[in-house]
């Protein structure tokens, strides 16, 4: 069945395509903080082992949230780790780093979320999609905020 919600099949394909970036950002975040969570060792362990879980528990919300406004663009949204591979700014981690560095790390992946869906948001100014204009917003002032949060832990 046709889509018919003011948006041309090839603008909507051109959001979906920089919603999918951004569903493998934060994917990738996503496993890398909920990793981390697990691994947390130090002085911070608590703070961080806490602070990592609300993250990734808000991050496993928001994956939804993107995939869901992919699809109701009329496009499949990415679901395997070969196409989040294929699509994130995120370097996964492979290792378990210092808390500090896993801190740094964090702030480097919640900076990338948000170039990404800033990336993305002309693209759906472009042609009124304010539905996803709101998304992306939400998204960048909430990983902003969080970047903010880390980096102060880091500070001192």
């Amino acid at each position: 069945m046709q889509i018919d919600i003011g948006i041309t099949e090839n603008d909507r394909r051109e959001i979906a395509e920089g919603l999918s970036r951004l569903l493998a950002d934060t994917y990738t975040l996503y496993l890398k903080t909920h990793s981390f969570h697990w691994n947390v060792t130090g002085p911070m362990f608590n703070t961080l082992h806490l602070m990592f879980e609300t993250q990734y528990n808000e991050l496993a919300l928001a994956v939804d949230l993107i995939a869901e406004r992919i699809r109701a663009l009329g496009f499949p949204a990415p679901g395997s780790y070969s196409q989040y591979a294929a699509l994130t700014s995120i370097q996964e981690a492979t290792d378990v780093p210092k808390a500090e560095e896993m801190i740094r790390q964090l702030v480097a992946g919640q900076e990338a979320v948000v170039r990404t869906a800033r990336s993305v948001f002309p693209a759906a100014e472009k042609v009124g999609d304010e539905p996803t204009a709101d998304l992306l917003t939400q998204r960048m002032q909430l990983h902003e905020k969080t970047a903010w949060m880390l980096r102060s832990m880091l500070e001192g």
